[in-house]
């Protein structure tokens, strides 16, 4: 929200996005200038105290937008103990008024905004890990759930339910799950794009960069070592062994889809640190083996901002996310794969992992909506 203002004054350089570079020049982009935020949140307050308080932003540079962010204040979030530890306060309506509220939240925000389109992103901390069971496999189990107020019914899987009802388009930007049958099947009949999971921002950048260079080398990744330390909100809510969990899992799996083998000891490891604040680093050790058996040995020290990292992919998505609504398209947005850890794939299908295979599969679908749109404005 900050970072869009400061642009929007020409306070700030436009870097990080794709949707403001020449790879993006043919689409139909909504301008920078024309995005209008809300959203959801545990905290009362306001757009301005939060970005005071995680401390991301020097403030001098926030005092240049501090009316912006003052005007931008959450409507209370949906959120259960069941999956997520930092909530303590039990839920006051049943599922189904909470996906009502949801879905008032988001019309209300659009009519008095004047807005002729929404895109919902889940930047919610990390829930619980959760198995997909009977209540998650069908659209019919899933809203009987929803009228019997099942528990295993997480709050990020009400929030994508609302929005693909509502028609509106959906990113998981978290690593909770969302993926289920229920929903993908509901995407796909009512043409909603959705893309998720977990945005990958930081260490399983550099991994999904580097294995693909082994890969091609065709050197052997015998080990592979990752260590993440981080404070502010995400690292406590990542203390949770429970929460810990669903992040490990989605940082672990693509190794082994680059390089086509189970790498025999790969380790993932995150430990909240709370001097670290937004600046998290991880530390990757990565033992391979080379010509005639010789063992070597790459070492990696990342030290970033996820804030600084997360905020230009959230808005790239947004962006991208409602070129796909408008050209009619649904379901699965498996373009969108370059952004996340644990990308969405259909069932029948494989997850593309390899970073330069998934810019290459945005590279194909903006090469051709650009070519519709040209074809369009011809006949036009």
């Amino acid at each position: 929200m900050a970072g869009q203002a400061l642009m929007r004054k020409g306070l700030a350089p436009r870097n990080g996005m794709l949707t403001e570079s020449r790879v993006a020049a043919g689409l139909d982009i909504a301008p920078l200038e024309n995005l209008v935020f809300g959203g959801w949140d545990l905290n009362d307050g306001d757009a301005y105290s939060a970005t005071l308080k995680h401390d991301v932003l020097p403030r001098d540079l926030l005092e240049k937008v501090k009316e912006e962010l003052l005007a931008i204040k959450p409507w209370p979030a949906v959120a259960s103990p069941r999956f997520l530890g930092e909530c303590k306060r039990e839920a006051v309506m049943t599922a189904r008024e909470e996906v009502e509220q949801i879905t008032k939240n988001m019309t209300d925000f659009q009519r008095a905004h004047d807005l002729q389109r929404l895109v919902m992103i889940n930047l919610a901390s990390t829930e619980r890990y959760c198995e997909i069971e009977d209540v998650h496999k069908t659209l019919e189990a899933f809203e009987a759930g929803l009228d019997s107020n099942d528990p295993r019914i997480s709050p990020s899987m009400k929030y994508l339910y609302a929005a693909i009802k509502l028609g509106v388009p959906h990113c998981n930007f978290a690593p909770s799950r969302t993926r289920i049958p229920a929903l993908e099947a509901l995407a796909l009949k009512n043409r909603v794009p959705i893309a998720g999971e977990d945005g990958k921002t930081g260490q399983t950048l550099l991994k999904t960069a580097l294995a693909p260079m082994f890969s091609v080398r065709q050197l052997v990744v015998e080990g592979w070592f990752s260590t993440n330390i981080l404070g502010n909100n995400d690292g406590k809510v990542l203390d949770d062994p429970a929460s810990n969990k669903t992040k490990v899992l989605s940082k672990q799996g693509a190794l082994d889809e680059i390089l086509g083998y189970a790498v025999p000891n790969h380790q993932v490891h995150i430990h909240y640190y709370r001097p670290r604040g937004d600046a998290k680093e991880a530390w990757d050790n990565i033992d391979i083996v080379g010509f005639l058996g010789e063992r070597m040995q790459i070492k990696v020290n990342f030290l970033c901002k996820d804030s600084i990292l997360a905020a230009p992919l959230v808005i790239d998505l947004a962006r991208f996310l409602d070129v796909a609504k408008r050209a009619g398209e649904g379901g699965i947005q498996r373009q969108l794969s370059l952004y996340f850890k644990s990308p969405y794939f259909a069932q029948g299908t494989r997850p593309e992992h390899d970073l330069f295979q998934q810019y290459h599969l945005l590279e194909e679908w903006i090469a051709e909506a650009s070519k519709k749109r040209a074809s369009l404005a011809a006949v036009s």
